[in-house]
Formats: structure tokens, C-alpha cells, sequence
């Protein structure tokens, strides 16, 4: 065994010890390849672990093992981008809860895990982010809300045929919206049933990143049913005032959400991050290292 892949070995078992102390709530191993069981056998943190992986079989091999897993997208992100992406997708299925203390690792994509944070939640990630903000009230759908955000990072990371393109998803309170905004151009969703446009059929989260490439925004109802695309938002609120460098998009997602009690996500066509607005504010931002060309 070389030296390097020892201190890896000896970082993992000091990492699951500091897992396992009573502070300790959860284990989140951002990795996809699993702890070697003779490193898990008499520890304490092997009932707080849970694993996000970036591959669908891989989380079904470990639920299989009756252990808990979720899936987040394989794109190369920022250490710090992963655990987010990785503690929004936990947080929206119940597996952690407010005020958990997180001990989370993780790396570079591909790579053994090297880096070590613990997280309360409902504390801050960094200046700029709350993992408050994702708690968002029990109107809201937490899995429509999760399959929105991984939706809006695929159209961040993507784009459509090779060329970047940003957009605006409104979730909630879509009475007021479609009554602050005005169709663009024809409805592409208009004549479907309810069962054929919700955002967890995957065929419609397709259409969505295709659609994307239209100005204007999307409806979405809180139980994520596709009202509209391409509908221009109108509602203006001088109080509203965003970060420097930030454009159209922003500002009409940080008034809608000012104006009514949605929630909007933004992809920014210039860089490719997404942002969550509500109540006028941006409660979560994820930047992505690189784009797919």
C-alpha cells in the first residue's frame, strides 16, 4: 500500500471515529465508493451513515444492504458545492432534521474523500448560504422542490445543444403569479392533463430542459404540475435589490417571490449557477466548477 492511499485509510478511520461521538447525529459520506466494512465493524458511526452517490445502481446496491443512500448529480462540482448539493437533497427527504449536527466528507468527483466539515442545520454553510433557507413551509413539495433544483443545475451544467442558456422556474402561490405575468409565446404544456405535466415524471423534467431555451418562465404548482412556460413576469418591487452582476433574470425572480409567496430558481445563462429566491431573497446559491461543452 502506497503512503498516500495509507493516510487516506488512517483520514476515513479518524473521520468515522469523530462520526461516532455522541454530538455526532449523521455521517454524510459524499462518495461513490463505499467504506470497506472491516473499517465500519465496531464503530459507532455506522448507524449514523448515509451515502450520496452520484449513480443510481449504486444507491440501490446500498439500500439493498439496508443502508441509507440518496442520489445527487455526477457533475464536477467545488468541495464545498457537493456537501451543498448533497445536504439539499437530504434535507428534502426527511433524513436530516433542524438542528442535526452533519459530519460530512467528501472530494473531488472520482476521487477518495479528503475533506472533512461538520454542518449544523439551520446554521450557516458560508456567508452566503443558509440551509435554513431550503426549509421552505409545509406548503411546498419537498421532492417537487429537490427534483427542480437537480433540474435547474442539468440546464446550469448543460445547456441546450452545446450553447448556455438560463431560466426561471416559479413553484407556488400560482394564482398570483400567472395574474403578475402574461404568456410570451403559445403555452407548450396547454392541453395536457395533470397526470402528463408534473415534474416527477421524468419526461417532463426532458421537456422542461428543453423548453428552457424559450424566454420567460415557468409555472409550477406547489404539487409540481406545469401551468405555463414562457410567461414574462411584470411584478416590480423597488425594494427588492439583488447582488451586483446579477441581471434581469435575478430581479424578476426576486420580485415575483417579493410580491407573492412563491419561490423561484434561477439559472444564470452567464455562469451556469443556480440560485433560490424567496420572499425577494436569494436562501441558496450553488455554483458549478465547470461547464459541459
Amino acid at each position: 500500500m502506497s503512503d498516500a492511499s495509507k493516510f487516506d485509510r488512517e483520514f476515513l478511520r479518524a473521520a468515522l471515529s469523530l462520526a461516532g461521538k455522541g454530538d455526532v447525529d449523521h455521517f454524510l459520506y459524499i462518495s461513490d465508493v463505499p467504506i470497506p466494512p472491516e473499517d465500519l465493524r465496531r464503530q459507532l458511526a455506522k448507524r449514523k451513515l448515509v451515502y450520496a452517490v452520484t449513480s443510481p445502481r449504486i444507491a440501490e446496491e446500498l439500500l439493498a444492504t439496508k443502508q441509507k443512500a440518496l442520489v445527487i448529480p455526477a457533475y464536477d462540482y467545488s468541495r464545498t458545492e457537493r456537501v451543498k448539493v448533497a445536504l439539499v437533497s437530504a434535507l428534502s427527504q426527511g433524513a436530516f432534521k433542524e438542528g442535526d449536527l452533519v459530519l460530512c466528507m467528501t472530494g473531488k468527483l472520482g476521487r477518495s474523500p479528503d475533506t472533512l466539515m461538520q454542518m449544523r442545520i439551520g446554521g450557516s454553510l458560508d456567508d452566503r448560504l443558509t440551509i435554513e433557507g431550503v426549509k421552505l413551509g409545509d406548503e411546498f413539495n419537498s421532492q417537487v422542490v429537490d427534483a427542480l433544483i437537480q433540474l435547474a443545475l442539468q440546464v446550469g451544467q448543460e445547456g441546450f445543444e452545446g450553447h448556455p442558456i438560463g431560466t426561471i422556474i416559479t413553484i407556488g402561490d400560482h394564482t398570483s403569479v400567472m395574474e403578475k405575468s402574461r404568456q410570451m409565446t403559445i403555452n407548450p404544456f396547454q392541453g395536457l392533463s395533470e397526470a402528463e405535466r408534473n415534474v416527477l415524471d421524468p419526461k417532463i423534467r426532458e421537456a422542461i430542459k428543453n423548453f428552457s431555451v424559450l424566454d420567460g418562465s415557468f409555472v409550477i404548482r406547489e404539487d409540481g404540475v406545469v401551468l405555463a412556460a414562457g410567461r414574462y413576469l411584470s411584478a416590480s418591487d423597488e425594494m427588492v435589490k439583488i447582488p451586483l452582476g446579477l441581471g434581469a433574470r435575478h430581479a424578476a425572480a426576486a420580485s415575483i417571490t417579493s410580491t407573492t409567496k412563491c419561490i423561484a430558481l434561477v439559472v444564470s445563462q452567464t455562469s451556469g449557477a443556480v440560485r433560490l429566491f424567496k420572499g425577494g431573497n436569494i436562501v441558496l446559491e450553488l455554483h458549478q466548477t465547470a461547464r459541459r461543452t
